[in-house]
């Protein structure tokens, strides 16, 4: 097709092909005359196309010795264990499900914005409390760890109140003082430690609490922290919130049964739930974290350009599986 110009408008696109030959800058240049426009840049994804799109090798399998089975009578919560992080918690909470110690005890407490615990509720009186046979009534904290190169950690990069750095290892969130050379994981939205009184050691896996609200970050190296919920959030968050102090349940009545928890491995493969957790140390997840921090999708008018560690999920998915958060 051919472009009828005026005398007046022949010069002018002459000039600028003289201009722009010369290797000056030109503004305004017909893209015929000028340099090849440069394709749009492609739109970001979204968190639901990044998992989607997500290879086989960018999940790992959820460890079945590494996981418990809380059966309540809504249905079940699967717990991942942070053997990296506590492991003498992670083993003894094993020891005692293996001796079937939480059977037929309940949760005791659900504090709205806070936690859900729970327990033995006769603890208190000796002659009911319930017997532990192998495993150990109290451990010594382990509140935080030694920095460990072998323990991988992808680091967020906006920044914390609490930590020098955070990030995630292997699906936990996580934090750590490169002065203090010490790391621990954080009391981010389903995760779970082992209750205590006023003694740093006075714990030890029998009284168990699981963050089902804000993220109470000031706990953070003041209780052990031994695992995450992966599955099953709900039956936790949805209780009916105690009415006596800190949300502790008043009447017999009130108190939630605990049909049992079990180590996963114990259980026959065929009633286990085959879970896959996202690597936190892929490029994928990393592209997700950006995903978070300037949300692409058409809703969000304004991108925050930064993202709070607890405000990162890690998706699962079952195994062999459509993936979902």
């Amino acid at each position: 097709m051919k472009i009828a110009l005026n005398s007046k408008q022949a010069r002018c696109h002459v000039w600028k092909m003289v201009v722009c030959g010369l290797g000056i800058v030109c503004m305004g240049v017909p893209a015929a005359f000028g340099r090849a426009a440069e394709p749009p840049a492609p739109k970001p994804m979204t968190m639901a196309e990044i998992v989607a799109a997500a290879k086989p090798d960018d999940w790992r399998a959820l460890d079945p010795e590494n996981a418990l089975y809380m059966e309540l009578a809504g249905g079940r919560v699967v717990i991942e264990l942070a053997p990296a992080f506590a492991p003498r918690h992670a083993a003894n909470v094993k020891a005692l499900a293996r001796e079937h110690y939480f059977d037929g005890l309940a949760i005791l407490r659900v504090q709205d914005n806070y936690v859900t615990q729970w327990g033995d509720p006769g603890a208190d009186n000796p002659p009911s409390a319930r017997k532990i046979h192998k495993a150990q009534a109290t451990l010594p904290a382990e509140f935080d760890r030694a920095i460990d190169a072998k323990i991988p950690f992808a680091l967020l990069p906006d920044g914390d109140v609490y930590a020098g750095e955070v990030g995630f290892s292997d699906g936990f969130p996580a934090a750590r003082d490169k002065r203090s050379g010490r790391m621990w994981l954080t009391h981010c939205y389903g995760m779970v430690g082992a209750g205590r009184g006023n003694a740093s050691d006075s714990g030890g896996g029998t009284d168990i609490y699981v963050v089902i609200g804000q993220a109470p970050r000031h706990l953070d190296r003041n209780c052990t922290l031994f695992g995450r919920v992966v599955q099953g959030m709900e039956l936790l968050s949805s209780l009916p919130r105690g009415s006596g102090p800190m949300g502790f349940y008043e009447k017999p009545e009130q108190l939630v049964p605990i049909q049992s928890i079990r180590v996963a491995a114990d259980v026959p493969p065929a009633e286990r739930t085959d879970l896959e957790i996202m690597r936190t140390d892929s490029d994928t997840f990393r592209r997700l974290v950006e995903s978070r921090r300037n949300r692409p999708d058409e809703w969000f008018l304004f991108k925050a350009g930064c993202v709070e560690l607890c405000n990162v999920p890690v998706p699962l998915r079952k195994k062999s599986a459509p993936a979902s958060q």
